[in-house]
């Protein structure tokens, strides 16, 4: 199993970046909201679902990550440059918890969610799991939990309740300001 960290601080495609995290409790999330910004990076990450090609990490991109407490999964939101959604990629996770340098990260459980700004969903890496289930990396208790996890992800989303759609497009408009948190700004 990866740990994976939010700051992504290994990830050498990136020679330049932003970082900002925060926690939050309020009606709407409780748990950790983060930004990275790419500002600089050897070379565009590309990505192909269902047929589609398009780019998620480029100059100018950022990702909004939230980090719902007492959940088993993480939610990105991929942005352009121009602020506009690119995808929404969701992690299943055992845990997730905070570095002594107030990083956010989650122990992955391999099965993810993608879901396109047109609303196609994607599951992910269910041969993935399957290997990390038979070479004993995770137990029959992750393989469970991460199964579970994404199910109750695709039924919320099916039945759109899934909150982090609209939220992450309101708080990149509002919340950020150059790549930081702004002042006195309630959630």
């Amino acid at each position: 199993m990866k740990r994976k960290f939010g700051d992504r601080a290994n990830w050498r495609r990136i020679t330049n970046r932003q970082f900002t995290c925060r926690f939050v409790q309020s009606k709407v999330f409780t748990g950790y909201i983060t930004l990275y910004t790419i500002q600089d990076l050897k070379e565009p990450l590309w990505k192909t679902y269902g047929g589609s090609t398009f780019c998620i990490a480029d100059k100018g991109y950022s990702w909004l990550q939230y980090y719902p407490k007492g959940e088993h999964f993480v939610v990105t939101a991929m942005f352009d440059d121009q602020e506009r959604i690119v995808e929404w990629y969701i992690d299943t996770c055992r845990s997730q918890g905070i570095t002594d340098q107030g990083v956010p990260w989650f122990d992955d459980l391999y099965l993810d969610v993608v879901v396109l700004k047109d609303g196609e969903v994607f599951l992910l890496d269910e041969d993935e799991l399957e290997d990390a289930l038979s070479r004993k990396h995770i137990t029959s208790g992750d393989y469970d939990l991460a199964n579970r996890t994404a199910k109750e992800l695709l039924h919320a989303i099916d039945a759109h309740v899934f909150p982090y759609f609209q939220l992450s497009l309101k708080h990149r408009q509002t919340l950020f300001e150059n790549g930081d948190f702004r002042k006195n700004v309630h959630i």
